[in-house]
């Protein structure tokens, strides 16, 4: 059997390490983009951006949906009428939900999502969202949020997201037992591999939020504990704390060292022994660790630079660092939430250049002044430095791909090597494979 060794920083690790604070031109996408993954996740509910053509583009593209499709989301275009004052956009927007909802008789929910241009003309979608939702009930609840990108990054989406959802879970019993709730849009796969983790920890009965369906909203009250599988749900877990959860601190489930970090948070507050927690995590610690071995091939002493952008930034640095033995040039992140990112911080090694914010020039001149052999950036900022002859990595797809747990320990990794790989394989030196002629 193998024991799980606690976690110690390598050294005194960057909980009080001085953070560059920049407030410039950033470089991000706005938070409708959490659509894509979240209308994923809760399968009978539905997403109308109230926007613009542009807003209906940008989702269009990012998910890749072609246009015979039925995708779960919409977009209800603000036009010149709207603008002009020649339309009422409350009565245009109770047209289109009243037509949405004879189409699509399955919608169980339906979040009204703001955007730029909504927010702009002062459009009160939280009034029409509890104007429709009395209209509607009890067949279909209606929500909503802010996806505008005017001073959020992309992934506060989901953040937005559950944040208005939290005042509809119901309460749980007041004598009812301690409860664990993972908060966090999963992979189903992924959530699959953690239920069966904590079944056989003996953690049960344990609660995800978001849901698979919007009829099975988890309990919440003073019984339950929670974990966050994201570090960008800051709003979410206030909400929930005033509702009597407590969080259960942790580093993210980032690696094997994050993973066991973050199971060993819960098996301490529902009483679980260490020894239990070593055997039943074993064979999926070692399967991950071997795998890693490959990729630590490729990744050992290479420098990654990250622009800030998703909020996995620093979660992402600690694996790397400590699991695949990179090196850290500097480590950027939108908004730092030093209480969530206390067990992460003091796991960083000492010394990191961490900043907040950006000011994106500036950013630019330490990157290149770096000479990272991989940087982490959004889709803005990938294109321009491949031609400047730096390899990148989207932090986009960080977030679209599961990455979580002990089994995608090593799809994680690979994610980094990738584009090294590609590099290498690309440059003038490299051995090409031989052309065999067809006779």
């Amino acid at each position: 059997m193998n024991a799980v060794v606690p976690i110690h920083a390598l050294d005194t690790g960057c909980g009080d390490a001085p953070v560059l604070r920049e407030r410039g031109q950033r470089e991000v996408f706005c938070g409708l983009t959490g659509i894509i993954w979240l209308h994923r996740k809760i399968q009978d509910a539905f997403f109308l951006v109230v926007g613009s053509r542009t807003c209906a583009h940008l989702i269009q593209s990012a998910a890749g949906v072609m246009i015979f499709a039925e995708p779960r989301f919409a977009t209800a275009i603000i036009d010149e009428r709207d603008l002009a004052g020649l339309a009422d956009c409350n009565d245009e927007l109770d047209r289109v939900v009243t037509r949405l909802l004879q189409r699509r008789p399955d919608i169980r929910l339906l979040f009204l999502v703001g955007s730029c241009p909504s927010e702009v003309i002062k459009l009160d979608l939280s009034r029409a969202a509890q104007r429709l939702s009395a209209r509607f009930n009890p067949g279909v609840r209606v929500l909503n949020y802010s996806g505008s990108g005017i001073e959020t990054t992309f992934t506060q989406g989901e953040d937005a997201c559950l944040a208005s959802l939290v005042p509809s879970l119901p309460p749980s019993a007041a004598t009812a037992p301690p409860e664990l709730m993972v908060v966090g849009a999963l992979a189903d796969v992924v959530e699959d591999q953690f239920a069966r983790l904590f079944g056989q920890l003996g953690i049960g009965p344990v609660r995800f939020f978001p849901p698979r369906r919007a009829t099975d909203l988890p309990p919440v009250g003073p019984n339950t504990r929670f974990l966050l599988a994201q570090p960008f749900l800051a709003d979410t877990a206030l909400a929930l704390e005033a509702r009597g959860a407590r969080r259960l601190a942790a580093p993210f489930p980032l690696g094997v060292e994050g993973t066991t970090a973050w199971l060993q948070a819960a098996a301490s507050a529902f009483g679980v022994s260490a020894r239990t927690l070593a055997e039943v995590t074993a064979p999926a610690r070692e399967r991950a660790q071997a795998a890693l071995a490959r990729q630590r091939e490729q990744l050992s002493g290479k420098t990654v630079f990250f622009f800030p952008d998703s909020q996995l930034e620093i979660p992402l640095a600690r694996f790397l660092s400590r699991e695949v033995g990179m090196s850290l040039a500097e480590v950027g992140t939108p908004y730092l939430h030093r209480s969530h990112m206390a067990a992460e911080l003091a796991l960083l090694p000492s010394g990191t250049f961490l900043s907040e914010g950006q000011d994106v020039e500036r950013q630019l001149d330490r990157c290149r002044a770096a000479e990272p052999d991989i940087v982490i950036c959004g889709l803005g900022l990938a294109n321009p430095l491949e031609a400047e002859g730096l390899t990148t990595k989207w932090a986009i797809e960080l977030v679209f791909t599961p990455i979580q747990g002990y089994e995608q320990a090593a799809d994680l990794a690979e994610l980094f090597a990738r584009p090294l790989v590609r590099r290498a394989r690309l440059s003038p030196g490299a051995s090409r494979p031989e052309v065999l002629a067809c006779s």
